[in-house]
C-alpha cells in the first residue's frame, strides 16, 4: 500500500517541518542570545524588552499579558524581567522560570503560562506546567501568585 505525504502548503508548515510562526519564534531566540557589540546599537534592558512584547500582542492577550507581569513582578520580585523565543518570561539565575505565551504566537486557541524545569513546582509523581488562560479572575490572580512564590521558593 503507497502512502502520501502531506505537503507543507497542507499543513500550514515548511519543507523542514515548522510553521512560519515557529520559525519566528527561532530567530527572536537567536536575536536574544546574540550580543549587541555593533556600532550604535544598544543593549535593550530584559523588563524593556518584556514589555515592548507584550505591547505587540492582540488586545485580549496583552490585557491577561500586563496582569501576569503585575503579579509575578509583585509575588516574586527577584525574578528577572525578559523575552524567551520572543515571549515575556521571568528568570532566576538566568534560567527561566515562567512565560507567558500569547494565543496569537502560535495562532493557538488560548494564552498560556508555562513554568520551565527551574520552577519548584514538585507534587508528587506528576504536576502542571502549562496552564491556558483565556481571562484572569481575581482568583485565577490568586492562584497565579501562589504558583509563582512556589516555583520560586
Amino acid at each position: 500500500m503507497a502512502t502520501t505525504r502531506k505537503s507543507a502548503t497542507n499543513t500550514g508548515t515548511d519543507s523542514d517541518g515548522f510553521t512560519a510562526e515557529e520559525r519566528a519564534a527561532m530567530k527572536e531566540r537567536a536575536q536574544e542570545l546574540r550580543p549587541t557589540k555593533r556600532r550604535g546599537s544598544k543593549k535593550v534592558d530584559g523588563e524593556t524588552a518584556l514589555l515592548e512584547k507584550i505591547a505587540e500582542m492582540p488586545p485580549a492577550d496583552r490585557a491577561i499579558a500586563e496582569r501576569i507581569h503585575a503579579i509575578v513582578t509583585e509575588a516574586a520580585p527577584e525574578l528577572e524581567a525578559k523575552t524567551w523565543y520572543g515571549m515575556p518570561a521571568y528568570a532566576k539565575n538566568g534560567k527561566v522560570v515562567c512565560f507567558f505565551q500569547s494565543a496569537d504566537k502560535f495562532k493557538a486557541r488560548y494564552a498560556t503560562l508555562g513554568f520551565n524545569d527551574p520552577a519548584n513546582l514538585d507534587d508528587g509523581t506528576m504536576w502542571p506546567t502549562s496552564f491556558a488562560v483565556t481571562k484572569l479572575t481575581a482568583a485565577d490572580e490568586k492562584k497565579v501568585g501562589a504558583l509563582v512564590r512556589k516555583a520560586v521558593g
